[in-house]
Parts: C-alpha cells; structure tokens; sequence
C-alpha cells in the first residue's frame, strides 16, 4: 500500500516540477520547496520531541546523504528538466534502480547482484524507454546537458539511498529526513540566489505557488517520510524500483489531466515495467537456502 502510494505520489511531481519551471528558476524553485518541507519536519520533530543524533559519525551521514539527495540530485534534476521534457527527465531518472543495484552490492552484503534482479531491472527500464522513445527522438541538441546533469543526479539519489540503509537505519526517520533537508538546502538554495537572483522578485503566478506547496508539502514530507519508514521494512533494491513506476503514473496524468492519448508503447512499455516488476518480487519471495556448514 506505502510502495503503491508512493508512486502516485512521486508520478505527479514531474507534472508540478514543470509547471512550476514555467515562471520559477530550477535552483531556487528546488531549494524554496525544501525550505517550506524543512519547517513542516521541523514542527513535527518538536512536537514528537524526538532526540537529535549526538555523534559525529551520524551527523556526517546526514550531511553527505542530504548534499547527494537534495543540493545534485534535486539541484540537477531541477536545471536538466528546464532543459528536457518532462518525460525524458522521468526516464533519465529511471535509471536509479540500475545504480543502486551496483552501490548495494558492496554496501549490503544481503542484496547481492544476481542475474534475476538485473534480468529484471533491465526489463523494467526497457518499458520506460519504449513509452518516451518518441519523446526521445524529438528532443534537440539543447537536452544533451540536462539529460547528463539528470543521469548524474540519479546516481546521488542511489548512493544517499544506500547509504541510509546502510549506516542510518537505527535513526528516526524525521529527523533524519529534516536534517538531509537543511544539510543539502543551504548550499542548493544559495546557488540560486548566486546565480537566479532573489526569489522576491521572481513571477509568482497561482501556478507557481500550488506547484510548489504541492512538491513541499506531498511530494517532499509526506513522501520522505513514507519512503524512510518503507525503506527499513523491504530491500533498498525494491524501493528504488518506484523509479520504474512513476514515468506511467506521469503518463496516465497526462491522459487524464492534459488529454494525452493512449498509444501501443504506453501499453507494451507499461507491461514491461510491470513484468519487471513482478519477476524481482517473485525472487525475493523465495524462500532463502539454508546456510550449508563447512
């Protein structure tokens, strides 16, 4: 139910990423809607009064994982996607799942690679670039560097997400979520202010305002706090395939809200992710092997 919400939840983001770019500048608009997330977590570790961490060790997690999570991986995805469409970032992202199948191998001795899982990945991505390959054909020379800084964004995203299940699964994921939030704004928003200008004179339309308090508050705390609590409870391997999930969500939004019509690669494409899908869990509901002495 969490896995399945999620997607919902991260498949309409693309939606509002773009209409908010169309009167925001990326940095900025990226590191406003962690501002307004950051003071919704903030109110809801004070009245939970929950601890803070007191080492070193794990306040240098939070800083490392929220620099990778929020300042490259949100601050690029933002500037690619000014440059792209909407659909090709959702691919380019889709990419997630593949990095973070490789970072787990030497991170999580438990979620090892094996030919099933990439068998599976592999599928699922296959389905995503067939439902955008048309979006991909169109796109001009002026996407090449916004498609890098998405792919490169991707890759922190998959390394911060291991990371946490590595080293920080024993932390409140509140605080945690908060603390990555304000590590990785500081720097994300005063890029923006460096090189966009101050947000008070930017073109703050209705459209802008919704799209952003729907990234801060939907797409922002409610997610991350779904994604931390579900990200303890199942492989990191299987949370990162929402990655997988959200280009269709984004697609059937487009048929609902903009009228988009139905076409085969959405249908071929959507059976590939979900087969994908399928073949991975059906793997890890195996029963595991008893450890033979030697």
């Amino acid at each position: 139910m969490v896995w399945t919400l999620l997607c919902l939840i991260w498949g309409s983001t693309w939606l509002f990423i773009k209409l908010g770019l169309r009167d925001l500048p990326p940095l900025s608009f990226a590191g406003i809607r962690f501002v307004v997330a950051f003071l919704i977590l903030l109110l809801v570790v004070v009245i939970r009064r929950t601890p803070l961490p007191r080492s070193r060790r794990e306040w240098s997690m939070i800083t490392v994982t929220g620099v990778l999570t929020f300042t490259l991986n949100y601050g690029l995805l933002f500037w690619g996607e000014q440059r792209t469409s909407s659909g090709l970032a959702a691919i380019l992202q889709a990419i997630i799942p593949a990095f973070g199948l490789l970072i787990a191998h030497y991170y999580l001795p438990s979620e090892r690679l094996t030919l099933t899982k990439v068998a599976g990945v592999a599928l699922g991505i296959a389905g995503v670039v067939l439902i955008f390959s048309n979006q991909l054909s169109s796109e001009g020379s002026a996407a090449l560097w916004g498609s890098v800084a998405i792919v490169a964004g991707a890759f922190a995203a998959a390394y911060a997400n291991v990371l946490v299940k590595a080293r920080a699964g024993h932390m409140d994921f509140a605080v945690l979520a908060a603390g990555q939030m304000i590590c990785g704004l500081i720097p994300l928003l005063s890029a923006g202010v460096a090189l966009e200008g101050s947000p008070m004179r930017f073109h703050w339309t209705w459209l802008a305002v919704v799209s952003l308090l729907y990234l801060a508050i939907v797409g922002t705390v409610v997610a991350f706090l779904l994604f931390y609590w579900l990200v303890r409870k199942i492989e990191v391997t299987k949370t990162l395939l929402i990655n997988l999930v959200t280009p269709l969500v984004a697609v059937v939004l487009g048929m609902i809200v903009l009228g988009e019509g139905m076409t085969w690669r959405i249908v071929v494409g959507g059976a590939g992710i979900m087969s994908g899908i399928g073949l991975i869990v059906a793997k890890w509901r195996r029963p595991a092997r008893p450890a033979v002495s030697r």
